[in-house]
């Protein structure tokens, strides 16, 4: 069996071909039943949460048979230990036997992963237009979703805030020396104001958003979590990743379950706008993606990454 760690991800990956690896699961030729998801309590710190995330492809899959499973632990008090909050291991097997084939560092996967889906689905959301680009965030996943939005657009601004503007500074620095133009910013509502698209891992204000926008909302993964007001659910059309969005993560999940939106209101998920079902309407229109992240996504990455490195 293969390890192929962190360093190995960011040597193989690129957005392009991550994303396209990821449109092609969503078209189908996958399966992902519901995840398992366990609340750990744990003293003097706030609960943890236990993720199992398996998928698989089908006989007639073009990619080949494959087997897969993310187990992802998020420890929010790690923080205080100086260590990831989000921590996880991904198993690759063979779908033909079963044996193993690959373990996969699984907190790399999901930083890439996760801002592959969020570059897919504005590349059907986002205005092609798109001159600005707001990063909201400046933690471990934040420089992907950058990459991976500039990856789909020609932004020709990049902003980023965080709660800690030293926070902001890195990441700006850091995106700017990799050739983005990025740029640091301590007003999060103007910088709102001001972007085409908007990712965001916190809070953001539906009174802050103007006609034409994408917001993209990557953070939240319990209904206890909010990144997007009630405003922002009644001002945008919405769209997810999967059903689980409705039921598991915040914002979408919250608006359903107060009663400020209903599962109408959902315009369409991945799979659907992957096999060709009405993005944007209209230059004006206002478009929100909600993801909570899926087993279809991690075993499509890992299928690549194995495949980039001389498996079969």
């Amino acid at each position: 069996m293969r390890l192929i760690s962190a360093g190995d991800l960011d040597a193989t990956f690129d957005f392009p071909a991550l994303i396209e690896a990821l449109a092609e699961a969503m078209r189908g030729g996958f399966v992902a039943p519901r995840r398992h998801h366990h609340t750990i309590a744990r003293a003097d710190e706030p609960p943890a949460t236990h993720l199992v995330m398996p998928a698989w492809t089908e006989g007639a899959a073009r990619a080949g048979l494959y087997l897969g499973v993310k187990v992802v632990n998020v420890f929010p008090g790690n923080s205080a230990r100086a260590l990831p909050a989000v921590m996880g291991l991904y198993v690759l097997m063979s779908g033909r036997t079963g044996a193993p084939l690959a373990a996969i560092d699984g907190t790399r996967l999901t930083h890439w992963r996760t801002a592959a889906a969020s570059a897919l689905a504005a590349s059907r959301l986002a205005r092609p237009d798109a001159k600005s680009l707001l990063v909201v965030g400046a933690g471990a996943l934040a420089p992907h979703l950058a990459r991976a939005h500039a990856s789909v657009r020609a932004y020709e601004r990049i902003a980023v805030w965080n709660h800690r503007p030293e926070g902001a500074r890195r990441l700006a620095a850091e995106l700017a020396t990799s050739g983005l133009p990025a740029a640091a910013t301590e007003d999060l509502e103007t910088a709102v104001r001001a972007a085409d698209v908007v990712s965001s891992a916190t809070l953001v204000e539906g009174r802050w958003l103007k006609p034409g926008q994408h917001l993209d909302l990557v953070g939240a993964f319990t209904p206890a979590m909010r990144e997007a007001d009630d405003e922002a659910l009644r001002r945008s059309r919405i769209f997810i990743d999967t059903d689980a969005a409705l039921t598991e993560g915040g914002d979408v999940a919250a608006g359903v379950l107060a009663g400020v939106i209903d599962r109408s209101s959902v315009a369409a998920d991945l799979p659907a706008l992957c096999r060709g079902a009405p993005g944007r309407l209209g230059p004006n229109e206002i478009t929100l993606f909600k993801s909570v992240g899926a087993a279809i996504e991690d075993l499509a990455a890992a299928m690549l990454v194995w495949r980039k490195s001389g498996g079969r």
